[in-house]
């Protein structure tokens, strides 16, 4: 089964692009998205945005990052 793109990241500096358009399996609550030693937190704005595809992705909006503990 093919699991399509239902979400977009927006904010956060750091992120690299082609990590902003992804699946978010619940979409009413915070994503965490992590990228090497830290976390990436986002919450869904309940706003879409249509992607070059035609489809309409739900936009998360970047809220703070936290680091793992070493």
């Amino acid at each position: 089964m093919e699991v399509r793109p239902n979400a977009i990241l927006q904010g956060g500096s750091t992120v690299p692009d082609e990590e902003r358009v992804r699946f978010v399996e619940d979409t009413q609550d915070t994503f965490k998205l992590f990228l090497g030693n830290r976390y990436e937190h986002y919450r869904p704005t309940g706003t879409t945005r249509t992607h070059q595809d035609g489809s309409d992705l739900l936009v998360f909006e970047w809220m703070y990052r936290t680091y793992v503990a070493e």
